[in-house]
């Protein structure tokens, strides 16, 4: 059984499923790698041009398999290449949505931190509750958790493993919309709908310049900024946007 199910619910939108119910998502190295086999797949494919990362109706992913990591010794934690798996998904040139429901915990949280919009339904829990069990973040919550939110807010989720709602994480800043719990999956594909039909390469630059400018002073942002502007006026969907916009028409976005 495949750990994660495809579905094209619009020509330009693939679906994403984690498929590990028994297990409320958690997530295990052979769930890991065949997620990073997806993005890596779907970054490459033109006809893709946004991602919906979800779980099901009742869990988003309930963090990293225990079990599986239990007796692991120091070697055995750094074999397992999780951070690779991490950094497909951090690196798919296409925009991410993570659409959750029920708990986001742990690596749950960490994989829905790595998209780049996150719908949440109103039953939405989301926490890093990795110091509970003796540890802490692994996979990136340490960093953009306290990038999304600041220092104070996500430290006292790190440090107490607090979870918390999706109005409270609406509310600080690290969840971009909230619906009710039937009607996260009609958001998400409304809105990745809507990004699908904008122009694919003004859509990559834009998602490379604010993940690159994060890190970088506001001079050298401004910088990235300017070239990818003046770039896209080599597109045809540069010209073929503004011909449609003075032709008063729908314009047609190649990604060319």
């Amino acid at each position: 059984m495949s750990l994660t199910l495809l579905e094209r619910p619009h020509e330009h939108v693939a679906l994403l499923k984690l498929n590990r119910p028994e297990a409320r998502n958690a997530l295990n190295d052979p769930l890991r790698a065949e997620l990073a086999e997806r993005f890596q797949a779907l970054s490459a494919d033109r006809q893709t041009r946004c991602i919906i990362v979800t779980g099901n109706e009742r869990v988003f992913a309930a963090g990293a398999d225990l079990k599986e990591i239990v007796d692991s010794s120091p070697i055995d934690m750094m074999s397992r290449r999780v951070l690779y798996f991490w950094k497909v998904i951090a690196g798919c040139r296409k925009p991410v949505i993570a659409a959750v429901n029920g708990f986001a915990l742990g690596g749950g949280c960490e994989l829905a931190l790595q998209a780049d919009i996150i719908i949440a339904g109103e039953g939405a829990k989301f926490g890093q509750s990795e110091v509970s069990v003796g540890i802490m973040p692994g996979g990136g919550a340490t960093q953009r958790l306290t990038r999304a939110i600041g220092k104070y807010r996500a430290m006292k989720m790190l440090l107490t493993g607090e979870h918390v709602t999706a109005q409270e994480a609406l509310r600080l800043g690290f969840v971009s919309e909230v619906v009710a719990d039937d009607k996260v999956l009609d958001a998400a594909l409304r809105t990745a709908t809507t990004i699908a039909s904008m122009p694919p390469l003004a859509i990559e630059q834009i998602k490379e310049v604010v993940l690159a400018g994060m890190d970088a002073s506001l001079d050298a942002g401004l910088m990235l900024e300017r070239k990818a502007f003046e770039m896209l006026f080599a597109s045809r969907d540069q010209e073929e946007g503004m011909r449609a916009f003075i032709e008063k028409r729908k314009p047609d976005f190649e990604g060319r």
